[in-house]
């Protein structure tokens, strides 16, 4: 009788350590860290959404073009930083550029950090600081979650939102959800 007591002990023990050793493999995902995810992304001219087309009058007039926004033909630069480290390495640049039509975009260019559990781009009110000091101050105030982050190398573009002012916004973070905490961030400067 003991001796099946044992058994069971020791499958129950082995079961429950497999388990834990799953869940802590989901969780952590030790490997993203190994594994580059690379985007090449080129700046795009206009915003991701197209405007809806014009409506047919039903009067029996001509249908009017849509006005044609005013400013610069191509896109602008109006702010950008070069990304500091935090928790892991972190390089590149991003920069808020203001497309043809009007429409913003963030635009993260040369973008070089570790990959991670659930990489987050985010618009924050915190200011930047170097260091541990700036690890975890990006949800201590406002915050925009912009997307998820598409790959931790290489260049790409993230749409702001229409009723999101990005100037009340001067940090951008690679925020790691998952463990709270960036991995690395760039102060947004009037260009």
């Amino acid at each position: 009788m003991e001796r099946t007591g044992r058994k069971t002990l020791w499958a129950g023990l082995g079961i429950a350590v497999t388990i834990a050793v799953v869940a802590g493999l989901v969780w952590f995902k030790p490997w993203a860290l190994w594994v580059d995810e690379t985007v090449n992304e080129s700046l795009p001219t206009t915003g991701t959404t197209a405007p809806p087309p014009a409506a047919s009058p039903t009067d029996g007039t001509t249908p009017t073009a849509a006005p044609t926004p005013t400013g610069p033909a191509g896109p602008v630069t109006l702010a950008e930083g070069s990304f500091i480290s935090h928790e892991h390495a972190t390089k590149g640049t991003a920069k808020v550029v203001r497309l043809a039509d009007g429409t913003h975009t963030l635009r993260l260019e040369g973008l070089d950090t570790s990959n991670g559990p659930d990489l987050r781009v985010w618009l924050s009110d915190s200011p930047v600081k170097p260091g541990k000091a700036g690890w975890d101050v990006f949800d201590d105030g406002r915050y925009v979650n912009l997307a998820k982050l598409k790959g931790n190398k290489g260049d790409q573009n993230y749409p702001l939102p229409a009723d999101v002012d990005w100037s009340t916004y001067p940090s951008v973070s690679i925020w790691c959800d998952r463990f709270d905490v960036s991995f690395g961030a760039a102060t947004l400067a009037r260009a």
